[in-house]
């Protein structure tokens, strides 16, 4: 009884360690998958392996895929001379149910936080530089970048990233705009709804 105790409470710990999920959630999902068939059991595990195994970051954007390159990269629709900088890919999908925007993006991986050791050699910049100027339309042909939206967080850490960023694209002459906030200062654009992201997207401003 002790040994399946301890394995319980492993099993929960793990669960615990996932962003947002208290004891009493883990506790819940650890006694779910007890309550598991062993076929259930070993397709759950096997699926969380295959997923681990098989997804990575997109060559070109950072986003994440399971092919060669993301299916936003790949899709001939999107306009390639409009690039958005976004922090993660929960801040990309967030930003796709508006529907609205039809440009491709770019996934940073992170900010801006000397207090937190991230430093803008630790966050995926320097391939930012490196897509201006050599982003290719639908027939493979150079796209020059027009635009490049700071799709990030009303926060002290957002905030510096964007003004990094923007003395960093400064010499390109290349249209630098940032999200008009309607978005509450402080927060994170993963939790904004799809209304509030649409009005700040139509009314960002330059930086």
């Amino acid at each position: 009884m002790a040994e399946y105790m301890e394995s319980l409470a492993l099993l929960t710990e793990q669960f615990r360690r996932l962003p947002g999920v208290g004891r009493r959630s883990a506790t819940r999902m650890a006694f779910a998958v007890l309550d598991m068939s062993d076929e259930e059991a070993a397709l759950f595990a096997q699926t969380v392996l295959e997923a681990k195994a098989k997804i990575h970051p997109c060559p070109i954007c950072g986003n994440l895929t399971d092919r060669d390159r993301c299916g936003i990269c790949a899709d001939p629709e999107r306009d390639g001379s409009v690039i958005c900088v976004v922090e993660d890919v929960r801040t990309l999908l967030a930003m796709e149910k508006v529907r609205e925007y039809r440009g491709i993006y770019h996934v940073l991986g992170g900010l801006i936080s000397p207090m937190k050791g991230r430093t803008p050699d630790s966050i995926n910049l320097r391939s930012l530089l490196t897509r201006v100027g050599t982003v290719e339309d639908e027939n493979g042909a150079p796209c020059a970048v027009k635009e490049v939206i700071l799709a990030l967080g009303a926060t002290v850490e957002g905030d510096a990233t964007a003004m990094y960023i923007g003395k960093l694209l400064a010499p390109f002459g290349i249209r630098v705009t940032r999200l008009a906030y309607g978005i509450p200062v402080g927060s994170d654009l993963e939790y904004a709804d799809e209304v509030t992201l649409f009005r700040a997207l139509q009314g960002r401003t330059g930086i």
